[in-house]
């Protein structure tokens, strides 16, 4: 489950630019998430709190002639996107009540409070122990997503994949750790089309042509396992299809570049290369997080360009979970503050892995 890195990475300015207004630094984020005004917060990565002042304006920026041809490239792909896009934007549909877990499941300690969770500034460090206990949860959660990955259809809601999901996580004997998560009503994200993530699940009715990222993630004997996928319900145009096929081949680079000791700046530098040669736009404003006992902690991980500090370690595990667009990166949250979607209307796809870094490279224990 994607995090905003606004979260942690707080500005009181934005950049002015020529082309689109576009934000262009990771620390120049809007201050809110899911709509929510935030106060400034540290930079727990580089240790140093950052100040910034109100009369500090950027008038200007020049545009590399990559950024211009990859920006036309975007426009040329979305703009085919709507002449042949037959399916309606995405409407929100009836959300019926969250369910039940039983008592004896051990819960998160979030649960039964809407407000959202502070990020750790710990990294997710693990002996042997941990190690199997991070396995056992995150092969889970693999397993459930394979199961809701059969369930996509034209006509199956997603209201309807949520219930499965749910009712197999508690079968296991855990808990469905999206379900109370700073308020957020169901037990999965169902992110449909140009949905980017965080879609809740709803009376909506899959429609041939749709493609569906459902994210997962169980909390089993205190440790989180958290993993996504997008899926093509029914006949998906070619378009899309090389769309999903290009962001998972994205994670699968950004995971390559794994190992103790290698700084995290490369996981962002390898999947922009890739996305970039087929055009499409890598989104910012999510990033993958560190993950164990605690669902979302430092790392942050950036899978745009960047210059973020830090180096993996032996025995720690974050996700890398990619968001790529067919048109402009730019967002807008509907008023549920959860579900988040392109500004254009293009579609968005998205892959995620728990990852343990190892000395000579990363375990995606994720892989059922």
């Amino acid at each position: 489950m994607a995090i905003s890195a606004s979260l942690v990475r707080v500005s009181s300015f934005k950049l002015s630019s020529v082309s689109h207004g576009d934000d262009f630094s990771p620390s120049s984020k809007s201050s809110s998430f899911m709509g929510v005004p935030l106060n400034f917060l540290p930079s727990f990565r580089s240790g140093k709190q950052k100040q910034f002042h109100d009369n500090l304006v950027v008038v200007s920026k020049r545009t590399s002639g990559l950024e211009e041809a990859l920006r036309n490239l975007r426009e040329q792909k979305l703009e085919t996107v709507r002449k042949v896009r037959r399916i309606p934007p995405l409407r929100r549909g009836k959300v019926s009540p969250r369910l039940p877990v039983p008592e004896h499941i051990q819960k998160p300690p979030y649960v039964g409070s809407s407000i959202l969770p502070e990020i750790s500034s710990e990294y997710q460090m693990h002996d042997s122990e941990g190690i199997a206990q991070m396995r056992a949860a995150c092969q889970l959660a693999a397993r459930v997503l394979d199961y809701a990955g059969t369930l996509v259809r034209p006509s199956v809601t997603t209201n309807e994949i949520d219930k499965a999901v749910h009712q197999m996580i508690i079968d296991a004997g855990a808990y469905p750790s999206p379900l109370g998560y700073g308020g957020f009503p169901k037990s999965v994200c169902t992110s449909v089309n140009e949905c980017m993530c965080h879609g809740i699940p709803d009376s909506r009715q899959l429609q041939n042509g749709d493609i569906i990222n459902i994210d997962v993630t169980v909390y089993l004997n205190g440790y989180h396992g958290d993993t996504s996928k997008t899926y093509f319900c029914g006949d998906v145009s070619d378009g899309m299809r090389r769309l999903v096929k290009v962001t998972e081949e994205c994670l699968e680079r950004g995971i390559a570049v794994c190992k103790d000791g290698a700084s995290f700046k490369k996981i962002g530098k390898r999947i922009s290369e890739h996305a970039e040669k087929y055009g499409f736009g890598v989104v910012e404003r999510f990033v993958g997080h560190g993950v164990g006992s605690v669902f979302h902690s430092e790392p942050l991980i950036y899978h745009h360009r960047n210059e973020e500090p830090g180096h993996m370690v032996e025995g720690q595990t974050f996700t890398i979970e990619p968001i790529l667009t067919m048109g402009g990166i730019d967002c807008i949250t509907w008023p549920d503050n959860w579900t988040t979607l392109t500004v254009d209307g293009s579609p968005a796809a998205q892959f995620e892995h728990t990852i343990l870094i190892t000395r000579r490279g990363a375990e995606i224990l994720t892989i059922p």
